[in-house]
Order: C-alpha cells, then structure tokens, then sequence
C-alpha cells in the first residue's frame, strides 16, 4: 500500500501547510488529535485565515464531552477552531457515550466525500481509534464504530473504519519522535498488517510527513 514520505527538519510545520492548501481548496476535513498535531493545526491557521469553504470534521474522537482534556473536538477548537471560522463543524458527540455517538455520527457520514484526513500513528501503529488486532480493522459495512480505547486513557472511542479513510482524495499521516520510529517502520516499511493498523489505512493519495527522529528505522 503506497504511499509518500517526506522527511523534513519541521514536520509540523510541513503538515501544517498541507492542511491550509487543503483549505483554500474547500470540502470536508476530516481531523485528529495528538499534540503534535496542534502544532500543525496552529500552522494552518497562521498560512490560511479563511477557512468559509470548509466542513470540519473527526476521524476519531474519545467518549469524553467536548471540554474534557482528553477531548479531541477540545485540541482541534483550542489550537485552530479559535482562530479561523470554517463553514460548519461536525464533532462525535461523546458525551453520549460511544454507541450512541458512533451511530449518530455514522448516519451523518453516510457518503460524505472527504477531501482531506489528518492522522497519527501511536507507538503501537495504530491511527485513527483503529488499534492491533480489532475487530474494528475488519468491519466494512459501517462507516464509523465504537471501540474500546487499548491505550491511555483508557475510555471508550469512536472511530471512522478503513473504508471511509480509503475513499479520502488525500490523507496527511504527522509522526514525530523517536518513540514513534518502530511503528513508522511497520506501518511505512513493511507488509500491510493488522498488528500495525497504519499499515492499512490509506486514502486515494497518501503523505507521511515525518521528522528524522520518526524515520531512523525506515530501510533497516
């Protein structure tokens, strides 16, 4: 599954240009959390002003209300939402729990075409609240699910599922650190598998924008 990697001095910076370009174009924006991640929504913000033409939406979201901590409706509105208005915002209703908010939020995504998706890769490789070996990786009739979070913090989470990514016209992957350099490696390097689920999500067109640290164990 192919896809292109830049490796750059300022990975943020470099993700951040991409999702203003995204913008200035217009559509549905699929977004994520991670701070890492803030760092390139701040970005975005600074190159793009107007954001008028845009549908904002999540890829993924914790079952936790939107001004909780570990909310990712919460980092996405304090590190861009703050500074740019965009035409509408859609987030996963957490706080209705995660059953009910993946079924509200399947029934809104329906065949919404997504422009763009900006995602992250864990430790473990997973992207999105797509974790190891769940059965998340292979459902393919729904379009978002609940799952259970396998990482800290341990709250439930829902989630677009690979379908709904692989119909993305472009998907941003940031990876940052040294910590994130093995799974980089699974994911980007080698076999698609569902021990490494980023091995396997991947839209029309597909850029992994990394630092060196991220891609020390690529081509080993």
């Amino acid at each position: 599954m192919t896809a292109e990697l830049r490796v750059v001095g300022d990975a943020p910076a470099e993700a951040g240009a991409l999702l203003a370009e995204a913008a200035r174009v217009g559509g549905v924006l699929a977004l994520s959390g991670g701070h890492t991640a803030g760092a390139a929504y701040q970005a975005a913000a600074a190159l793009e002003p107007d954001w008028s033409a845009v549908d904002v939406w999540f890829g993924d979201d914790r079952a936790v209300p939107p001004d909780d901590e570990r909310s990712n409706y919460r980092l996405v509105r304090e590190t861009l939402l703050d500074a740019i208005t965009p035409r509408s915002v859609w987030r996963i209703e957490g706080e209705l729990g995660a059953e009910e908010a993946a079924a509200r939020y399947d029934g809104f995504v329906d065949d919404v075409p997504i422009a763009f998706a900006f995602n992250g890769i864990g430790s473990d490789a997973h992207t999105a609240s797509l974790f190891p070996n769940a059965p998340s990786l292979r459902e393919r009739e729904r379009r978002v699910v609940a799952v259970e979070g396998q990482l800290e913090p341990f709250v439930p989470r829902v989630t677009m599922t690979i379908p709904v990514f692989a119909r993305v016209d472009l998907l941003v992957y940031l990876v940052t650190g040294a910590d994130k350099a093995e799974a980089v490696a699974r994911a980007f390097g080698g076999e698609p598998s569902e021990d490494a689920p980023a091995s396997l999500v991947r839209g029309r067109r597909t850029i992994v924008v990394l630092d060196d640290a991220a891609a020390a164990q690529l081509g080993q």
